[in-house]
């Protein structure tokens, strides 16, 4: 069980990770204040949508911003970020609720599926989340 665990151990550390540099405090924190504002604008977001009320525009104009300013900082310290599995992601998932605004998909599904897929890159171990993808 141990050799097993080691072997495993191993194998995650070979992953291709994207190259980062150190970040200021000043800029943590700032990314701390900017991650809770997304996550108020998306909630209120995601909420509207699923339960089929007028979408509060400011709030999606928050989500929108905050999540620009988070993929700034981000891509600050992760110099490949877009090429990372968490800068891909926040691009597809940017595609679909932009489709799903625009009607060319089903809003709810579309919207849920974009959410789950961002909780999922967001709360996963870095050698997952910036495992080099291309």
């Amino acid at each position: 069980m141990i050799a097993d665990r080691k072997k495993n151990s191993s194998k995650i550390k070979n992953v291709r990770l994207g190259r980062t540099t150190e970040r200021p405090y000043w800029m943590m924190m700032l990314s701390i204040i900017v991650r809770a504002a997304h996550q108020i604008g998306a909630a209120v977001c995601l909420g509207a949508f699923l339960l089929g009320a007028d979408l509060p525009w400011s709030y999606l104009v928050l989500a929108a911003t905050s999540g620009c300013l988070l993929m700034l900082t981000e891509a600050r310290r992760h110099r490949q970020l877009l090429r990372e599995a968490a800068g891909v992601v926040t691009l597809v998932k940017t595609a679909i609720i932009g489709m799903a605004l625009h009607g060319w998909i089903p809003v709810v599904p579309a919207v849920l599926f974009a959410f789950v897929l961002a909780s999922f890159y967001s709360h996963a171990p870095k050698t997952i989340r910036h495992r080099i993808w291309f």
